[in-house]
C-alpha cells in the first residue's frame, strides 16, 4: 500500500470521475491537477477550459498556479477571454464544472461566499464566486469537492454561490434559467458522492477503504441516502502519485491540510 494525504487522494479521485474525449472547465488549484494527470493516464483527449479565456492548452511548463497564469495559455487553441469562454459555456461546449466550495448542501448547491444568515452582518467572507456561479449554472455536470467536515456538508447552505438544484424540486434549474444537468459528483478524501435522479439528493457511492457509511454518515449534517451495497474508493498507485506529486512540485494544493 501507498502512502498519501488526503488532497492527492482527492486530486487522484477527481482524475478518475473524468472522461476521455470531453471538455472540463476547470478551477484554481486541484481541479487542475486533477485534470493533468487525467490527461497523463486514461483521458489524453480531455480538454481543459480556463475562466481567464484559455481553451486547450497544453501545459508544457508547468502546473499553473490559478486560472489566469500565464501557463495556463501554453499552446491553447482559442484565447479570447474571459467572455469568449463562458460564451462557449452558454453554447453548451463543456461537459463539466471543476468547482470547489466552503459548504455544500444535500441539493448540491454550493456556498462560496459568506457565513451567516444575514449578508449585511456576515460572520465569515469567503472569496466569493469568481467564475463557478456561471459554470455551474451552464456547464452540463458540475463536479464539486469539498473536503469531509460536518462544518462544509450543511443541510442548507448559507448563500448559493453555485447552484445545484435548488430546493430538490425536479424543475429547480429549468424555472431558475441554468442550463446543464447540474450537480453530478461531490468529491472528498474519504468518500464521493452522487445525486439521486429522483429526489435530487445527495447520495453515497463510495467510501475509502477501511471505512464504513456510517462513519461518513457522521461527518455529514445531513441524511444521506446510503444504497445496500456501497463501493471502496479506488486508491492511488505508486506511479499515479509519482505523476500528481511531479505536477504539483512545490506542494501547493498536495501539500494543504485538512482538519480532521
Amino acid at each position: 500500500m501507498v502512502d498519501y494525504n488526503p488532497y492527492e487522494m482527492i486530486a487522484y479521485t477527481g482524475s478518475m470521475v473524468l472522461e476521455d474525449n470531453t471538455i472540463v472547465f476547470v478551477g484554481t488549484g486541484l481541479p487542475i491537477i486533477a485534470a493533468m494527470h487525467a490527461q497523463r493516464t486514461h483521458a489524453p483527449k480531455l480538454l481543459m477550459i480556463y475562466e481567464a479565456g484559455s481553451l486547450a492548452p497544453i501545459l508544457e511548463l508547468g502546473l499553473p498556479l490559478s486560472v489566469g497564469d500565464t501557463r495556463a495559455f501554453t499552446k491553447a487553441c482559442f484565447v479570447k477571454g474571459l467572455c469568449g469562454v463562458f460564451e462557449l459555456t452558454q453554447r453548451g461546449v463543456a461537459d463539466y464544472a471543476f468547482i470547489g466550495g466552503a459548504q455544500v448542501d444535500k441539493y448540491g448547491n454550493v456556498n462560496s461566499t459568506m457565513l451567516g444568515q444575514d449578508y449585511s452582518k456576515q460572520e465569515t467572507r469567503f472569496p466569493g464566486s469568481g467564475g463557478a456561479g456561471a459554470m455551474a449554472a451552464n456547464c452540463e455536470k458540475t463536479i464539486i469537492i469539498v473536503p469531509l467536515e460536518r462544518r462544509r456538508f450543511v443541510e442548507k447552505v448559507d448563500f448559493i454561490t453555485s447552484v445545484g438544484y435548488g430546493d430538490g424540486s425536479p424543475d429547480y434549474r429549468e424555472k431558475a434559467g441554468v442550463m446543464g444537468a447540474g450537480p453530478y459528483r461531490v468529491i472528498t478524501h474519504q468518500a464521493l458522492f452522487g445525486f439521486d435522479e429522483t429526489t435530487r439528493r445527495m447520495n453515497l457511492l463510495e467510501i475509502a477503504p477501511g471505512l464504513k457509511p456510517d462513519d461518513i454518515q457522521n461527518k455529514v449534517g445531513f441524511e444521506l441516502i446510503v444504497p445496500k451495497e456501497v463501493e471502496t474508493m479506488k486508491e492511488p498507485t505508486a506511479e499515479d502519485l509519482r505523476l500528481l506529486r511531479e505536477i504539483d512540485l512545490e506542494g501547493y494544493f498536495l501539500g494543504r491540510k485538512i482538519n480532521r
